[in-house]
């Protein structure tokens, strides 16, 4: 007879729906699968044989479990099962592009965890994982299987809740056990099944008929052969429960209760007055067990659920010979069996027999083993790394030992906090704190310091800001050191936008460090300050944020403080360049000069992109932007890449490349939004309301900073671009001078009342251009800001219109030439300025604005700007000169379309809707970016009053026939 069915029995309907499953993500459409029951039940069986389906496919397999050998270790099934992968096949982190490094907090070797230093969140590191299943099931599936959530850190659950909601999209299918006991894993599935991300799957106990399947399955006979009374008493013993089932078909025929003759099994007359003491299979196996066996089994029950041979052999004190003969008794063999995950590894089959292993022990023995099991750990791992502190921690706290184990629980919360798992060592430092309730205060208050960082880093600021006071009471840390904390909390909550209490941390590190302070840690909270000025109203904060700043940065390099230098550089190039914008590039070279020669490689990205930022503002350059781009994905810094993107996408606006740009703010849109980088997704929003007003879509830009409020955006803070670079431009498209003119004015009453260092509001720019246009008699005078590019080709327009008002034709002509040569990376604004100065050259008799004007006229008409080409026709119809004929293609057009307004363009992609194609297909036949031929399509519908897509095709085909 077997000790194990060898079919699983009663979960075909269960299992059918994980085989489906699987096959939707071999197609490419995954899906997340939570098993839930309560122990024994079944939930790992199913899971192997949905494996062992899986692995006949062929689909990348990827297994880890959440029992660790200690408790709650940060990310372990997330790591268990990544090494699973790449123990079987070489996956290229390459191939992840910025993803694979950030993966270095979980895979050694794959990078240095740059995105740790870098402040990301635990949502990219999800987005990482996700990537690798998708690049380790391309064109087969994965199936990553994790047992035992029940009992994972908070951090592996927050990776699993955003795999739930983003496999659809991957070719992964999530299959995850889970006891059925309160739990934050179970609360995470519930939740997700009821936002319809994931199948729950709940097993019930067997019925009659299961338990006879089982049992037939374990003596290898027919079912129909299973005596009846045999049913009955597992039924009785078991309740239905698979595991305890199993066990009682084992004891039954170990104990003569279930016995084989010629004609077959059956139940012996005395197997009713031994019901009772079936009923607890488990013990009366260890109870069967050699004085040895149980004391080997005894320390192994108390290391945990897996433990390792080395340990217990070191406790017990037996040779490799004596020891594996012991561990393949044959009743062991039933309790315990090699980890087939881990060599020199030994694991329970189910923690049901662990516990009744541990239920023999008496109290007095378990202190015991669990002091010598601790003992041994630290004799074989001195230094306690990875999993190893926890679970000395863990046998120390059983054995009694109090102080020894919060002070190894503290230390588990230190190193849990550095791996990036905020939530986790909160968890572990809370324990500590509790446990070192007796220790001397130096103690407790690094304890306190630990707690009170993880807070902040979890978010939980308000128990971190209430709780700071607590150092008080406990004493122990002298002032530098508490005022260190202060900085650190201060700049926590200036992360965190809460301004207020930055402020107030601040101050009150400013407090304990007194008059005489150490030049460090006066420029660790000044360039604190300095970030916090920024934030605070008032037209003398860029002159303080400077002040401060600049401080930092002379004591920051003498000390030195390398990142607290680059810091304040960098905050430097950002306020000086209203003033000097040769000073603010100085300063941002000295910053990334700073992190070169210091090794920081988060900070040189930082600098790359403000410097790369600097170029294109001055020079109209990308390079150094793209380079920053490239650096950023080489080192996993995927906030930074994104950055870097959001700004090639603006200075693409401004060029004029709208369908490059359409196309990087769709990219890092759909990613920013997944991964909830609300920073980075706010100004793509503007960035998308940008380019909407460059293109003179109104209607686009003001549904882009409706999204952009829904992402808690405030206009009020943003109105230079908001106003200065979207609607002021929108409304000059529009050909709505005194709209453009009214929505500049806000954009410079903000600029004047806020401490905004946005360099692209139109103050000295496009305002000195329309000024002129309206009769300001003269340029401004002395702003170094027109050594920016984009601003200096608007200038140089004003400057021609002004000469020519008076009379200095040979001259405004000469400016003209040089606006052009000066704007001429930018398409869009260049052909802006032909348009305007060509009216004032018409009305003052200079220059060739017959020609200015058809050069605009033919880029507008091309681009779909028709109020801005047909004022161009007007002012040369003015002239006298001839006026291009717009109307190619236009006779192709059904009589009923012209007359609803559909123009050239429209009616091209309307007749491709006739084939039923996509937006992207679309794209791709015409030369457009998809938001734009989306744009066409939401034209047509309003032109044509039809309800929708659908309609509109089937009207197309109707024209067409």
């Amino acid at each position: 007879m077997r000790h194990r069915s060898s079919v699983l029995v009663g979960r075909e309907s269960e299992l059918r729906t994980v085989i489906d499953a699987l096959l939707e993500a071999e197609s490419g459409r995954g899906a997340a699968v939570f098993v839930v029951g309560e122990a024994g039940i079944g939930k790992s069986r199913l899971a192997a044989a949905a494996i062992e389906s899986a692995y006949t496919a062929g689909m990348a397999l990827m297994r880890g479990r959440a029992s660790a050998i200690g408790p709650m270790a940060p990310f372990r099934p997330l790591t268990e099962a990544i090494f699973s992968l790449l123990r079987a096949e070489t996956v290229d982190p390459a191939e992840l592009g910025p993803y694979g490094p950030v993966l270095g907090r979980l895979v050694p070797g794959w990078g240095e965890a740059a995105a740790a230093r870098d402040g990301e969140s635990l949502v990219v590191l999800a987005e990482a994982l996700l990537r690798l299943t998708g690049v380790a099931g391309r064109g087969r599936g994965t199936l990553l299987a994790l047992d035992d959530l029940h009992e994972a850190d908070p951090e592996t659950l927050a990776v699993l809740e955003y795999l739930t909601d983003n496999l659809d999209l991957q070719p992964t299918v999530l299959l995850g056990a889970i006891r059925d006991t309160d739990c934050a894993a179970l609360r995470m599935a519930r939740a997700a099944a009821q936002r319809g991300r994931c199948v729950l799957i709940e097993l019930a106990p067997l019925t009659g008929t299961g338990l006879r399947e089982l049992a037939a399955g374990c003596l290898e006979i027919d079912p129909a052969d299973v005596p009846e009374s045999a049913v009955d008493l597992l039924w009785a013993g078991s309740a239905g429960i698979p595991f305890i089932a199993e066990e009682l078909v084992t004891t039954m025929v170990d104990e003569g209760v279930l016995t084989r003759d010629a004609t077959g099994w059956c139940v012996t007359e005395s197997g009713a007055a031994v019901t009772a003491g079936l009923a607890l299979p488990l013990s009366r196996r260890v109870a069967q067990l050699g004085p040895r066996t149980r004391e080997l089994l005894s320390v192994a029950a108390t290391f945990g659920l897996r433990f390792p041979v080395t340990v217990v052999q070191r406790v017990i004190g037996l040779g490799d010979r004596d020891l594996f003969s012991l561990l393949q008794d044959d009743v062991a063999g039933q309790l315990v069996a090699p980890d087939e995950q881990a060599p020199d590894w030994y694991a329970f089959h189910h923690q049901l027999g662990r516990d009744a292993v541990l239920a023999h022990l008496d109290q007095a023995t378990h202190v015991r083993l669990a002091c010598s099991v601790a003992d041994a750990i630290e004799a074989i791992h001195p230094d306690l790394p990875g999993e190893w502190c926890e679970v000395a921690a863990a046998l120390r706290l059983e054995a009694g030992d109090h102080l020894a184990a919060g002070t190894l629980f503290a230390e588990v919360g230190r190193r849990a906090l550095e791996l990036g798992a905020a939530t986790s060592a909160v968890a572990l430092l809370d324990r500590a704190w509790e446990l070192l309730a007796r220790a001397d205060a130096a103690t407790r208050a690094a304890t306190l310091e630990q707690l009170l960082l993880a807070l902040a880093e979890a978010g939980m600021m308000e128990r971190a800001l209430a709780s700071v006071g607590v150092l008080d009471q406990v004493g122990g840390l002298a002032p530098r050191r508490r005022a260190d904390l202060h900085t650190k909390l201060a700049w926590a909550a200036t992360v965190a936008g809460r301004t207020a209490d930055a402020l107030e941390q601040v101050e009150a590190a400013r407090a304990l460090l007194g008059p005489d302070a150490e030049p460090d840690a006066v420029a660790s909270i000044d360039v604190i300050a300095a970030h916090l000025a920024l934030d605070l109203p008032g037209p003398d904060q860029l002159a303080t944020a400077e002040n401060l700043a600049r401080k930092a940065a002379t004591v920051a390099e003498g000390i030195p403080l390398p990142a607290v230098a680059c810091q304040a550089w960098q905050l430097l190039g950002a306020v000086t360049r209203h003033r000097d914008p040769e000073e603010a590039t100085r300063c941002l070279e000295r910053a990334r000069s700073l992190a070169v020669q210091h090794n920081l490689p988060i900070w040189e990205i930082h600098a790359l992109i403000r410097l790369g930022n600097d170029d294109a503002l001055r020079h109209a350059g990308l390079h150094r932007l793209e380079r920053a781009r490239d650096q950023a994905t080489k080192a996993g810094a995927v906030t930074a890449r994104y950055q870097a993107e959001a700004s090639i996408a603006l200075h693409s606006i401004l060029r004029g490349e709208f369908d490059t740009a359409r196309a990087l703010v769709d990219r890092v849109l759909e990613a920013t939004t997944r991964l909830k980088l609300l920073e980075t997704t706010q100004y793509v929003l503007l960035l998308s309301a940008v380019l909407a007003g460059h293109r003179g879509d109104r209607a686009d830009m003001e549904t882009a900073l409706g999204e952009f409020q829904r992402w808690n955006g405030d206009l009020t803070l943003h109105a230079p671009r908001v106003y200065g670079l979207a609607s002021t431009f929108c409304a000059l498209l529009e050909e709505d001078r005194p709209r453009a003119l009214r929505d500049l004015a806000k954009a410079m009453d903000s600029a004047d009342t806020g401490a905004s260092v946005f360099a692209l509001s139109g103050r000295d720019g496009l305002r000195v251009l329309l000024r002129a246009m309206s009769g300001e008699a003269q340029l401004p005078n002395g702003n170094s800001a027109n050594a920016l590019r984009w601003d200096r080709q608007f200038t140089l327009f004003a400057q021609a219109v002004l000469l020519g008002r008076a009379g200095k034709h040979t001259q405004a002509t000469t400016a003209m030439e040089g606006a052009l040569l000066t704007g001429e990376p930018y398409a869009m604004s260049r052909h802006l300025g032909l348009r305007l100065v060509g009216e004032a050259a018409l009305d003052d008799g200079w220059g060739d604005p017959v020609c200015w004007l058809r050069t605009a006229e033919d880029y507008f008409h091309r681009g779909d700007i028709p109020a801005v080409a047909g004022a161009c026709r007007a002012l040369l119809r003015r002239a006298g000169a001839k006026v291009p004929q717009r109307r190619t293609g236009t006779e192709e057009i059904p009589t009923e379309l012209r007359q609803a307004g559909i123009t050239v363009r429209e009616y091209e992609v309307l007749a491709l809707l006739v084939r039923r194609l996509g937006n992207r297909e679309i794209a791709d036949l015409l030369h457009l970016s998809p938001r734009t031929v989306e744009r066409h399509v939401s034209s047509l519908i309003t032109k044509t009053g039809l309800p929708n897509r659908l309609a509109l095709g089937d009207h197309a085909a109707t024209l067409l026939r």
